[in-house]
């Protein structure tokens, strides 16, 4: 029976830590996220193409090899096409995210020498010129 609490003392540790909270809310968000990303790509990008192309379901051409056998190279395609869009549209997203995030940098003040360092640069060169 020790041993059992010793397992769920230990798992409760490990459940606590930050990483593996931080992990699960990554999770949990990145779920979420992909929801609307496929939202976007299906519902909106994807009639645009389909009114360009006139179909939008690549995924029904086919090399016939025999009766029961066929290559599917439509549903690779399809395949290709959703992956592109969909890194594109992530691509967009974390590139807008990292242009609002990042801060503005702000241009230094042009330094204004100490008068005392001007004179003594100053006299540095006279000296220098004896």
């Amino acid at each position: 029976m020790h041993n059992k609490k010793g397992l769920i003392a230990e798992f409760k540790e490990f459940i606590s830590r930050g990483s593996v909270v931080d992990l699960a809310v990554g999770i949990i968000i990145g779920s979420a996220f992909t929801a609307i990303v496929n939202s976007l790509v299906n519902d909106i990008i994807m009639p645009f193409i389909g009114w360009l192309m006139g179909d939008t379901d690549l995924s029904k051409y086919r090399l016939v090899l025999g009766a029961d056998n066929a290559i599917m190279y439509g549903s690779f395609l399809q395949g290709i096409l959703n992956f592109l869009l969909i890194a594109l549209v992530v691509f967009i997203m974390v590139k807008a995210i990292n242009k609002f995030h990042r801060k503005k940098e702000e241009p230094e003040a042009a330094l204004i020498p100490d008068p005392q360092v001007v004179i003594l640069a100053e006299i540095r060169d006279l000296l220098k010129d004896k």
